[in-house]
């Protein structure tokens, strides 16, 4: 991309992100990537409950990049913000959703890309024996993933993080169980410390890399993505619009040019299990 090329690109993380996002970027991008040294962005929420995250997942990825340029001087920047929780639709299942937006405040560009997985080990439990605490592990991916150990989910007086050998394990456990008759357990979430989290991220940024290579057909602008998408497919059988989608709108931030795409998932009608009145 001619508007990256050569240029200096901040990697906004403090956990190591940089080690799957920087290759990528650098190859697509023709960027030079440095790492964060100069803005802590835990300042901003952390996932183990010592920070609250004050607000909504892109509002603190678009802060946490904008800080992380300015404490740093520069004017390219990538970062990512993970949530974790029920699946929007399967709630029934653990959710991961990572973002990841590239911001571009020499020519006032921002572009972000979604992952949504359900290829994640988070989770936490409450647990007062060993048998108890080693299952859990083992069923969370220990000890290439993390842990984390507290005397409590919520309102903690205690908190171990960053646990990775079964003798540290042990040893925060027993600390925690002399003050307390159950101890919490959850998966350390942070990236550097959990693999299927870094994996995640990495689909992300190559959802990233291909909005950034989407370009306005008219002004050349990147992120010439889809803004907006439009339901109304018809029933195969009445007719009737149903809310599955019909159609995809491209928009470009710059000029304004807009793209629609006429039926993106290659299907003209709904099967009519999804239309409310063959199906009420």
């Amino acid at each position: 991309m001619f508007l990256f090329k050569n240029r200096t690109l901040l990697i906004a993380t403090k956990h190591k992100k940089e080690q799957v996002l920087a290759p990528l970027l650098e190859r697509a991008l023709a960027v030079h990537c440095i790492p964060l040294t100069q803005f802590d962005t835990d300042s901003l929420g952390t996932f183990s409950g010592e920070v609250e995250r004050e607000n909504n997942p892109l509002t603190t990825l678009r802060n946490k990049c904008a800080f992380a340029a300015k404490a740093h001087g520069v004017d390219l920047v990538v970062g990512t913000e993970g949530s974790f929780g029920p699946h929007p639709v399967y709630g029934w299942l653990p959710a991961h959703d990572e973002l990841v937006m590239l911001l571009d405040l020499k020519n006032n560009i921002e572009i972000f890309a979604r992952e949504m997985s359900t290829q994640t080990n988070y989770g936490g439990t409450t647990v007062s024996t060993y048998d108890e605490l080693f299952a859990f592990a083992k069923g969370k991916g220990f000890p290439e993933h993390a842990l984390i150990i507290k005397d409590k989910a919520q309102e903690f007086s205690q908190c171990i993080k960053g646990i990775q050998q079964e003798n540290e394990l042990l040893a925060a456990f027993e600390k925690t169980k002399k003050y307390h008759q159950n101890v919490w357990v959850e998966t350390d979430m942070r990236a550097h410390l959990n693999p299927t989290r870094m994996k995640v991220i990495e689909q992300a940024a190559g959802k990233l890399i291909n909005h950034i290579q989407s370009e306005c057909p008219q002004c050349k602008r990147p992120g010439f993505v889809v803004k907006k998408v439009i339901a109304g497919l018809p029933c195969s059988v009445c007719g009737t619009p149903t809310e599955s989608i019909k159609s995809e709108l491209k928009v470009c931030d710059g000029c304004r040019y807009e793209e629609e795409l006429i039926y993106p998932k290659n299907k003209t009608t709904e099967d009519p299990m999804y239309c409310l009145v063959c199906n009420p």
